[in-house]
């Protein structure tokens, strides 16, 4: 039986990551690419924070190809369905049947996903979806993947959770109201080691930013802190 021909959408994080490896250990995907979407004028990942070329670098050590979305400044909803839109068009075009995700449980998030692909025609895919956060980490630790936590919700936790290496101890040391995968956003990781890959992706650890955005409410801001991860 021939294998869905399928992309993957990238964050570089430790839930990514998972996904694409139970991908890979089954029989009925093909997964042919990642798909990673950038700020144009920082050129890294919306809040994770990880720069294109750490990205790149990650790709390359998995083994597929990377294709890289760049979202303009301030970009609307209507912007991004756009540019995405379009993309998920060509991917069709090209054989492509199905889009894989990472999510857990945020039903919203999932709902959305599953509204826009069908109006291209591809299936939404989520190897993740249902199993318990807890559980999650615990695979992801058992299999002996490698990240590091590149950018923690200052609301919830502090800088010095920024830098750390996701691991027992960090879930051991996460508030009770932080998800142990931060699936609400609670914190993001960039994956650096694993079965998936080839090679480790080298890098220096730099120096810890705050940065604040505007929070959802629109009556002020939401301190969030990342931490530079130069390649070497």
């Amino acid at each position: 039986m021939s294998k869905m021909k399928c992309i993957m959408s990238w964050s570089g994080g430790k839930d990514s990551a998972l996904a694409l490896y139970r991908c890979l250990s089954g029989n009925s995907l093909n997964v042919a690419g990642l798909v990673t979407t950038i700020n144009q004028t920082t050129q890294r990942i919306s809040m994770h924070g990880v720069s294109l070329k750490l990205l790149k670098k990650q790709a390359e050590s998995i083994g597929i190809p990377l294709h890289v979305i760049t979202l303009p400044d301030n970009c609307t909803m209507d912007d991004y369905e756009r540019i995405m839109g379009d993309f998920m068009v060509s991917m069709k075009e090209s054989g492509v049947e199905g889009v894989v995700f990472g999510d857990i449980f945020l039903e919203d998030i999932k709902r959305y996903r599953e509204k826009q692909l069908a109006k291209i025609g591809l299936k939404p895919i989520f190897p993740l979806w249902g199993t318990k956060s807890t559980d999650i980490a615990k695979e992801f630790l058992a299999n002996q993947f490698k990240s590091i936590v590149t950018c923690v919700d200052g609301e919830l936790l502090d800088s010095s959770f920024v830098g750390k290496h996701y691991s027992s101890m960090f879930i051991t040391n996460l508030p009770d109201n932080v998800d142990v995968c931060g699936e609400n956003g609670e914190f993001h990781s960039f994956v650096f080691d694993g079965p998936i890959f080839t090679k480790p992706v080298k890098f220096d650890l730099g120096e810890k930013i705050k940065v604040e955005y505007p929070n959802s409410k629109g009556d002020g801001v939401k301190p969030f802190w990342f931490i530079e991860l130069a390649s070497k």
